[in-house]
């Protein structure tokens, strides 16, 4: 049987990406969209996403639907955890957009309305169900490329519209800009390797002069006990899909993805392992669509075939990583 999931907002990067998949999803029945502002709805609401979506009136439409078991939080950073809160307290899983607010408390009191209530809460990070990363996370957690000692990541995008990124408004994005928005996707997949950094370092700088409060060219550092990290992320670069990286440093192996999407995947060990050789080698990988892999896992999840891939502990350390990193706790 299917399971009902509704979109609460638009305005979220990933929200058109979401509702697509939640159509074309073979498990889910797509219900419908609410989005509070007129405004958004006239602009976002034309993309070909939406058509032939059902539009409720209000929130409360939505909410108070026992149908509905499920809600995709995909309005701006600012309304998302307002959006989240309301769909746990209805009973309705969550299925809410990265990154989760930039408020830390805010987040803690989502995350317990779940567990009192025994609701999922799966994060949107798009990288949690790529093949590359997938690969890397088993080789550096079962520990196949040793001690984890280095690990370096970039991810940026080309200079957008001055004019969208003066409507933002949250904290988070006027006070980490690209590193909040953006690079939280590589932070995600930090902590799962290595967890809570002991230490975290901020570094920013302006470059687009028309947004002067916007810090477009960004470094976070993380300190642990025995491993060092770096996060770049920057918006102003040229043609940034072929430049996005990541790289994992090991005592006993390394492994680099670059790009990102589709992967490309390098590996280097210390001697032949589990039918790889010593030295670097290719190593390919499946190239996934966005989102169609969590949907399945979060179905999943719901449905109690399995138990959540990420838990909700390990969504708070991300979000408080997230905030360390560009200087907010």
């Amino acid at each position: 049987m299917k399971v009902r999931f509704a979109q609460y907002g638009i305005s979220h990067g990933h929200a058109s990406g979401k509702a697509s998949v939640m159509k074309s999803s073979d498990d889910v029945d797509f219900v419908g969209v609410y989005e509070p502002s007129a405004e958004v709805r006239a602009t976002l609401g034309t993309h070909e996403a939406y058509d032939g979506v059902h539009w409720f009136s209000s929130a409360e439409e939505m909410l108070e639907d026992e149908s509905i078991v499920a809600v995709a939080a995909q309005g701006r950073v600012s309304e998302n955890l307002e959006f989240a809160r309301a769909a746990l307290e209805r009973g309705k899983h969550v299925w809410l957009d990265k990154p989760a607010g930039d408020d830390l408390e805010a987040f803690r009191a989502v995350l317990d309305v779940a567990r009192e209530k025994g609701l999922c809460v799966q994060l949107g990070y798009m990288f949690r169900y790529n093949a590359g990363f997938q690969f890397l996370l088993d080789w550096a957690n079962s520990g196949k490329l040793g001690d984890i000692f280095s690990i370096r990541g970039r991810i940026s995008s080309s200079r957008s519209d001055p004019e969208s990124w003066k409507l933002k408004d949250s904290r988070g994005e006027r006070e980490g800009g690209i590193m909040f928005i953006l690079a939280c996707h590589l932070i995600d997949i930090v902590v799962a390797i290595l967890g809570r950094p002991e230490r975290a370092e901020f570094f920013s700088q302006n470059l687009d002069h028309a947004v002067p409060w916007y810090r477009d060219n960004t470094t976070s550092v993380f300190e642990y006990p025995y491993a060092l990290v770096t996060i770049e992320s920057t918006a102003s670069e040229v043609s940034t899909k072929e430049s996005r990286r990541f790289e994992v440093y090991g005592t006993r192996g390394s492994v680099i993805i670059e790009p990102l999407e589709p992967p490309a995947l390098r590996l280097c060990l210390d001697e032949d392992r589990d039918g790889y050789v010593e030295g670097w080698q290719s190593v390919e990988v499946e190239n996934r669509p966005r989102y169609v892999e969590s949907l399945r896992a979060l179905v999943a999840d719901i449905r109690g075939e399995k138990a959540p891939d990420r838990s909700l502990d390990h969504e708070f350390t991300v979000q408080e990583t997230v905030l360390r990193a560009v200087g907010m706790l």
